[in-house]
């Protein structure tokens, strides 16, 4: 892999799920629900914990996605045990360039899904070159 695309921890790729992007239309209702009791600022709360308690990291031969706050729940994977990636988007999302990732190895249930991720194909692509550099 091309030493330019890493980071300084060594990953391709480290995001939390985006906010805004991932649901702009929520986004923009909780606005409207400040003056509400200041409604909309708790839901943005709650909303901002969740995403910044997700967090998927490509590095040259692994993948990690670890999601949770107090307790935490880790998978990892070998990138050359990945059998499948799916990247699904709807319009918004592909407007706005998130997307919902499904990781599979072997069987039918993926092994990680990541849902609001920025630059989904990205991450796809990145996968791909670290199966072909094996």
């Amino acid at each position: 892999m091309n030493a330019d695309h890493l980071d300084q921890r060594g990953e391709l790729y480290d995001e939390h799920p985006a906010m805004f992007k991932n649901n702009p239309l929520g986004f923009i209702i909780c606005l409207l629900l400040i003056p509400a009791f200041g409604l909309g600022l708790l839901i943005l709360l709650w909303w901002y914990l969740q995403t910044k308690s997700s967090r998927l990291s490509v590095g040259e031969t692994e993948i990690l996605y670890e999601k949770g706050l107090l307790s935490k729940e880790r998978a990892e994977i070998s990138i050359s045990s990945v059998r499948t990636i799916r990247v699904k988007q709807s319009f918004f999302n592909r407007i706005f360039g998130v997307g919902t990732l499904e990781i599979y190895t072997a069987g039918d249930s993926p092994e990680i899904v990541a849902t609001g991720m920025p630059e989904p194909n990205r991450v796809r692509e990145l996968i791909k070159l670290g199966q072909n550099d094996d």
